[in-house]
């Protein structure tokens, strides 16, 4: 077995759903903020989409997926970052994010050059990391800092570690912190990256929950040198339909076509045709985050009562809450676990975060009233 794979640890999330399990087996109640997976039902539009959808003869979809979909994506672009795209050259199906996230250092990292260095944030989304090395990269953490609003910072990253970087991710909104980078901060990072030949990955899977300012794109900043990964798992709650799509230059876009159609990872017909659907609409995401905002200021006001805080940003449906004094983060999270609160220590994300945990926003309103009055009573 290849060593760097079988020295990573498992999964973090996974830990987490086997101790969920524990805790439904022995009977007791439990609220899960655990999980990004929320549970606002799909839109009944979206599911007619699909159903309307399925072939009566089924065959295999192709990578550059259906024509219709990516003109879909591209009218999505334009309306809601004033972006234009050719659909034909410039957008690209994922079956979700997770899967294109993952792959892409294995078709764009040379291990003969000199240039295997990927950078991410860190806290941040493990498949960066493990995607770095699954394709045998160096994997090259940035740690975000409080004190600057958990934004990636490369100012302190050293030019020779920048000279041998060949991919950049960034991630606004944030997952955990849910911080959101200004434009001129993604502006920054586009300058830097051309000045090093650094391919930008920007993940912006949550650029559509967000509860002041809607969030800026990269591509708002450049379409050369740089791709955004968009996903419909958290905008449209289509988590199970693993359906997203790629943006941005046009020749990694064609690069990445090519080498997409060995993994076998092309996006269904009807699953398109759910999704563009979704992407169609811009009402229900409205509604959505509706939901979240009512979920995230009855929890918020709740945190500053007992003493807590978010201490991240004002995007995603995550709250990124540093622990009382005299705990970690896997202390408190054992100790909201004795009592049915499934939440995730900061340490599922990456050093930097011993002293967080994050709730995801996933359980109703109902839910979340009676988590709070259990978690009222523990000290």
């Amino acid at each position: 077995m290849n060593q760097r794979i079988q020295a990573l640890k498992p999964y973090p999330m996974e830990a987490l759903t086997a101790r969920k399990a524990e805790l439904h087996k022995l009977g007791k109640p439990v609220y899960d903020f655990g999980t990004g997976d929320p549970t606002v039902p799909t839109e009944p539009f979206i599911i007619d989409a699909l159903r309307n959808s399925v072939p009566t003869i089924s065959q295999y979809p192709t990578v550059a997926g259906d024509q219709q979909f990516r003109e879909t994506c591209a009218s999505y672009v334009k309306r809601r970052f004033g972006v234009t795209l050719d659909p034909e050259s410039q957008i690209l199906p994922t079956a979700g994010s997770k899967e294109a996230v993952f792959h892409f250092p294995l078709v764009f990292l040379d291990t003969d050059s000199n240039k295997t260095n990927v950078i991410y944030p860190t806290p941040g989304y493990p498949v960066y990391e493990r995607g770095t090395l699954f394709a045998n990269g160096t994997p090259c953490p940035v740690v975000l800092r409080e004190d600057n609003g958990f934004v990636m910072n490369l100012d302190g990253v050293e030019t020779q570690t920048l000279e041998k970087t060949a991919i950049l991710w960034l991630n606004s909104p944030h997952n955990p912190t849910g911080s959101v980078m200004s434009r001129s901060q993604l502006q920054h990072m586009v300058t830097i990256a051309r000045q090093y030949g650094i391919i930008i990955c920007s993940d912006e899977c949550y650029g559509d929950i967000y509860f002041q300012q809607a969030p800026t794109s990269i591509l708002q900043c450049t379409t050369e040198g740089a791709l955004a990964f968009f996903s419909l798992s958290k905008r449209s709650g289509m988590t199970g339909y693993r359906s997203g799509f790629i943006a941005g230059d046009a020749t990694l876009i064609a690069r990445y076509r090519v080498n997409r159609a060995t993994m076998g990872v092309a996006s269904p017909v009807f699953i398109q045709a759910a999704a563009t659907a979704a992407w169609n609409d811009d009402e229900h995401v409205e509604r959505r985050r509706k939901i979240f905002r009512e979920r995230r200021d009855l929890i918020q006001d709740f945190l500053r009562r007992k003493g807590l805080a978010h201490a991240g940003g004002d995007g995603t449906f995550f709250l990124w809450v540093k622990v009382p004094a005299g705990y970690t983060d896997f202390t408190y999270t054992e100790k909201l676990l004795e009592h049915g609160i499934v939440v995730s220590p900061g340490s599922f994300f990456g050093q930097g975060s011993e002293r967080y945990i994050r709730l995801a926003l996933v359980p109703d309103l109902t839910r979340c009233h009676d988590a709070l009055e259990v978690w009222n009573q523990i000290q």
